[in-house]
């Protein structure tokens, strides 16, 4: 126990000397580490996926994380691809936000800069190790990282990779550090200030919780995704169809799938046509308020329950489904905003006031209007990948990529000026 409390302790202290190595980093050689990277992983690949199934094989399959933790070759090969993406934008460090001369003679900018140390605390997502080093790196971060025990064995092949490409570049390996995976070690984690400038919890609504209230850390909150669609009586069908299949159906273990579906009631006739799909190919189990349960009942094939109260503001993050019969707009308006966690809402409509009014009223990270919500991703917005998707609204909303990895500093020249006495 003291080996590992020792080893933790200068595992955060070498992170946060690689901090002020890597603040001195050109961004040519950081993207020379992130193109090794992807070329490092590919090559590795069967190593990489053996770690991998050790901890899907400790995994039950029908647990909603397994999808979250199953890597394969065309996953690895996407990340990979990020890695490169990555590599390629332009790094925010340094951009001049503001410049301006005083009264006094001084000359003031406000100058982006790297945070420093970024700690990310994450379950069962190896993508988010490739993820996190990328994003953190090309903004001259370093990084703890603390997955759960859950992915441990595919965490710390890929982490080994990193180290390996860093040394090659002239870079510490300490620029990122692999926290012990148990729980019991997270605590010490988030009490580390002076090695750690910022907390990033990503996973369960329980870890993000736990992180929020006993870190002494600041913390962006990237919370969980309960997710709505409303459809309304203005929309086109075959749109509304396909947007919400999509949605639910797509990857069912992530934050951005629909959870549930907000229908107008003058759409209730059409509502086997649209669930069609969601029972035939997907299998998707219903929980339906009244009206939508008589219009469904014997007419969709998939499993079919009436609808209780926990079944709304739930994030299922499984092939289940909750629907909403709403009157009008402002009653579907007021169900999201009653049961919405403020991640990515939707409305599938052709009349413009209606659209509108729902972009307007609705308050979330991201909102949407004859879209699917599977688009709320940093790799779709043009990020190339994403560190979490805050739903807090102080510094950061919303996919958080480059820019939202730094800080400012205010930088004044003078020659000479001397404040007057008062």
């Amino acid at each position: 126990m003291e080996d590992r409390q020792h080893d933790l302790e200068r595992g955060l202290e070498q992170a946060r000397e690689a901090a002020r190595e890597l603040a001195r980093c050109d961004d040519k050689t950081i993207r020379a580490v992130l193109n090794a990277l992807a070329d490092r992983a590919l090559d590795a690949c069967e190593d990489i996926l053996h770690a991998n199934r050790s901890d899907l094989s400790r995994m039950p399959q029908r647990d909603p994380k397994y999808d979250r933790l199953l890597l394969n070759p065309e996953r690895l090969k996407s990340i990979c691809d990020d890695l490169r993406f990555v590599a390629g934008l332009p790094s925010p460090v340094g951009e001049v936000l503001e410049q301006r001369d005083l009264d006094s003679g001084l000359e003031l900018s406000k100058i982006r800069v790297p945070m420093g140390v970024i700690a990310v605390i994450f379950e069962s997502r190896p993508n988010v190790t490739f993820d996190v080093f990328a994003l953190c790196l090309k903004t001259q971060n370093a990084c703890v990282l603390k997955g759960s025990s859950d992915a441990h064995d595919t965490n710390q092949v890929i982490v080994r990779l990193m180290h390996e490409v860093l040394t090659e570049n002239g870079l510490t390996p300490a620029t990122v550090f692999l926290a012990p995976p148990e729980r019991e070690w997270l605590p010490h984690i988030l009490q580390a200030t002076g090695y750690i400038d910022l907390a990033i919890p990503r996973g369960s609504k329980g870890l993000i919780d736990f992180v929020r209230d006993n870190s002494r850390i600041p913390v962006i909150e990237t919370g969980a995704g309960i997710v709505h669609t409303f459809v309304d009586a203005s929309a086109d069908l075959d749109k509304a169809k396909a947007i919400i299949t999509n949605a639910k159906t797509r990857r069912v273990s992530v934050c951005n799938a629909l959870d549930t579906l907000v229908l107008h009631r003058d759409l209730l006739q059409h509502l086997p046509d649209l669930m069609q799909a969601m029972g035939d190919e997907h299998g998707v189990e219903v929980f339906a308020d009244d009206a939508a349960f008589a219009a469904l009942e014997g007419r969709y094939t998939g499993m079919l329950n009436h609808a209780a109260k926990e079944h709304f503001g739930q994030e299922f993050l499984s092939l289940r489904l909750s629907i909403k019969t709403v009157a009008n707009l402002d009653e579907a308006l007021d169900h999201i905003h009653r049961f919405s966690s403020k991640h990515s809402e939707a409305i599938v409509a052709e009349d413009p006031a209606v659209i509108e009014k729902f972009l307007n009223d609705v308050d979330a990270a991201a909102v949407y209007a004859n879209a699917s919500t599977a688009f709320t991703d940093g790799g779709q917005f043009g990020m190339g990948a994403e560190i979490g998707i805050s739903t807090q609204k102080l510094h950061a909303r919303g996919p958080m990529a480059l820019p939202e990895l730094t800080s400012y500093k205010w930088v004044v020249r003078g020659s000479g000026q001397i404040r007057a006495a008062s």
